[in-house]
Formats: structure tokens, C-alpha cells, sequence
């Protein structure tokens, strides 16, 4: 589009057009996840944990895993275990779509 087609489109209409230009050459990156999109031996911070089961959340707190606990996925099958400090624990696929972390690059 030339310069003076621009100033004739509707407002709205130009504002969509500079955010899709703006957008498509704005590089971006994942930073934050639910800890089940991690890869194996990818290290994330927790970041929240939105676990209902009192019980679940107590026994988490009680081994150390809490916001801004480092943790390591160290497998995925047959189940998912993580590691924070030297502990290794198999977690439940409920309690890991519940743990978000920011992914540590």
C-alpha cells in the first residue's frame, strides 16, 4: 500500500494493519508454561501452582517444591518425574498441568 492509500483507509482499518506489520516482525519466545509442555532435562522456576487438593499442595511444600523452586524434568514416560534439588519424584499428569514455571533458557 502507497503512502497516500493509507491515509484514505478507515482508521480502524490502518490501526489492523500496523499491528499485523508490527506483529509479524516482533520476534518472541516462550518463557512461562505449565511444567507438562517441559521437555525432557529442561529446567524450569515454579511459578505458581494451582492445585486444589490441600493434602497434594502440603505434601509438595513439605519435599521443598514451591514458588521458585528449580526443577528438572527428568522423564515423561511411563510416568513423569522431576527433579528439584536431589529429590526425584513421580508426579501425578493432574498435579504437573497444575505447576507453571518460568523456563530457564
Amino acid at each position: 500500500m502507497m503512502k497516500d492509500e493509507l491515509l484514505k483507509v478507515h482508521p480502524s482499518s490502518f490501526m489492523l494493519y500496523l499491528f499485523l506489520i508490527v506483529t509479524m516482525f516482533t520476534p518472541f519466545s516462550v518463557t512461562g508454561c505449565s511444567l507438562d509442555l517441559l521437555q525432557v532435562g529442561e529446567q524450569g522456576i515454579i511459578t505458581s501452582c494451582k492445585i486444589q487438593d490441600d493434602l497434594i499442595l502440603k505434601k509438595l511444600k513439605s519435599l521443598g517444591i514451591t514458588t521458585g523452586t528449580v526443577i528438572t524434568l527428568e522423564q515423561q514416560f511411563p510416568s513423569l518425574i522431576i527433579k528439584a534439588g536431589k529429590i526425584l519424584l513421580d508426579v501425578e499428569k493432574e498435579v504437573v498441568c497444575a505447576i507453571y514455571v518460568r523456563i530457564i533458557v
